[in-house]
């Protein structure tokens, strides 16, 4: 995916030198409460989560999570992107934003950004994406977007029930 920019922020490719935010971010409560803990304890874990996540779908899908943030001062504010998921057939926007940067309007900003790149770049008819059922936030920016509900999800490997959400 190319760097996007939009009127507030710009949305790039992690880094190894990013780490240290990925860090924070990962190990934020909401994080950790809506998407899991993935055992981020260490500025070297971090690494190895770019390396082995992002990085590694931008190679093999030329899209994956990325950096979102201000276009003013560089300050990270949390990922979007798309992904790629073995158990999913279309890719699925993600996004999540440390908790002092949420609710601001930055995770719709940089939501309708990606999707509009996918639509109007990668040509994607249909995008998806999923929630906890209690991610309350979360569906409504995705309802917001444009997104409407379309079942439920279980990950493979686990059993909590999620919400599914697909674009017109």
């Amino acid at each position: 995916m190319q760097t996007l920019s939009t009127e507030r922020l710009v949305i790039r490719k992690l880094t190894p030198q990013d780490a240290p935010f990925i860090f924070t971010l990962l190990n934020d409560p909401t994080w950790i409460q809506f998407i899991g803990d993935r055992q981020i304890k260490s500025a070297e874990d971090a690494v190895q989560y770019i390396q082995n996540g992002p990085a590694a779908m931008y190679k093999e899908y030329g899209v994956g999570l990325c950096l979102v943030s201000l276009k003013q001062t560089g300050k990270p504010l949390g990922l979007c992107g798309l992904i790629k998921r073995d158990y999913l057939d279309d890719f699925d926007l993600g996004f999540a934003f440390t908790k002092e940067h949420q609710g601001k309007g930055y995770g719709f900003e940089a939501a309708k950004g990606v999707l509009d790149y996918a639509q109007d770049k990668l040509h994607l008819s249909k995008i998806v994406a999923f929630t906890t059922k209690d991610n309350y936030g979360s569906a409504a920016l995705l309802k917001k977007l444009g997104m409407v509900e379309s079942g439920t999800l279980i990950i493979p490997g686990d059993k909590e029930e999620l919400t599914l959400f697909t674009t017109l």
